[in-house]
């Protein structure tokens, strides 16, 4: 089973009324709730680790989640409200306002032994649940029980917004990423974290101390990679009609641990001797799933049946 961890929310995505006027809809999402329904979409055996309300919207993502087909037997289902997160566009990037005081989000805590991590091929932890201090040392503890056999991956998927103390965010941010297996981000975050410090500077430190693959993605300009045998790697996006990019990264990241898993390279030991064909392969996969989600509002990544590839 592949499993994610942290946050999952109902984002209220922009639309327009009839007559022209702003307006926004409700829909289900959260990075790393996100990143289960893209993998449980293409067909990996998916589980979902966080929490989720039992109020009107934990419905609708619970419900959504099955429909996906992923498992929530794992999550933590309580009465604390749902998050919600407001979306804005501006010159085509997502900007968010989180309302997320006391939610069954934050409210999750990591129980030990519940998670039979020897069943588990692979973690994914990130986003709004690391911001807060409680919500990062429960992500902590659960990736301590999981890296003795479980391949761990990180995306710290940055909300500034909700950052208070950015000099200890940017500590806890290089301490998920140090005990990761797989690393990515996006180019904007990538700035928030690490200023003007050269791309290339960065995954070679991070492949230095011990991670196996550093991915960054760059919108309309693709994807680059680093891995320590299979050097570097630039994938370009596909050329697609954009009507957001809310849920791309997500879906980026959902298709390459799809594809890593389908190609038998997700386990630990087996990623560090992925070829450089086979991981390109699977990022141009990851490329090109995320360019499809681009194409249609909210966060919304493809079934494998949408999607014309063989292995």
């Amino acid at each position: 089973m592949l499993i994610a961890c942290g946050d999952a929310l109902i984002d209220f995505v922009p639309t327009r009324t009839g007559d022209g006027r702003e307006a926004v809809m409700p829909a289900v999402g959260g990075s790393c709730l996100n990143v289960a329904i893209g993998m449980a979409r293409l067909g990996a055996p998916t589980g979902f680790v966080g929490g989720i309300s039992t109020d009107l919207f934990g419905r609708m993502i619970a419900d959504h989640a099955a429909a996906s087909n992923v498992e929530l037997d794992l999550a933590t289902r309580s009465d604390h409200q749902t998050t919600l997160a407001f979306v804005r566009i501006v010159a085509g990037e997502s900007h968010y306002a989180f309302y997320d005081a006391e939610t069954a989000t934050r409210s999750w805590t990591y129980r030990r032994g519940s998670i039979p991590f020897d069943t588990v091929e692979a973690v994914h932890v990130g986003s709004t649940t690391l911001v807060n201090d409680q919500g990062a040392a429960e992500a902590k503890a659960l990736i301590a029980d999981a890296r003795s056999s479980s391949t761990i991956s990180f995306d710290p998927n940055c909300r500034p917004n909700l950052v208070k103390d950015k000099p200890a965010y940017l500590v806890r941010m290089a301490e998920f990423a140090r005990d990761a297996d797989l690393v990515k981000m996006s180019d904007i975050d990538f700035a928030y974290l690490h200023g003007e410090e050269p791309c290339q500077q960065r995954a070679s430190a991070l492949l230095g101390q011990g991670t196996s693959l550093v991915v960054i993605t760059r919108g309309n300009s693709g994807a680059i990679a680093w891995h320590a045998s299979a050097g570097q790697i630039e994938v370009q996006a596909p050329t697609v009609a954009v009507a957001d990019t809310i849920g791309a990264g997500d879906s980026f990241q959902a298709a390459l641990l799809f594809a890593l898993h389908k190609q038998g390279r997700l386990a630990r030991e087996r990623l560090k001797d992925i070829s450089t064909d086979e991981l390109r392969r699977a990022l141009s996969f990851a490329a090109n799933c995320a360019g499809l989600t681009c194409t249609r509002p909210g966060a919304d990544p493809p079934w494998i049946s949408e999607i014309n590839w063989s292995w």
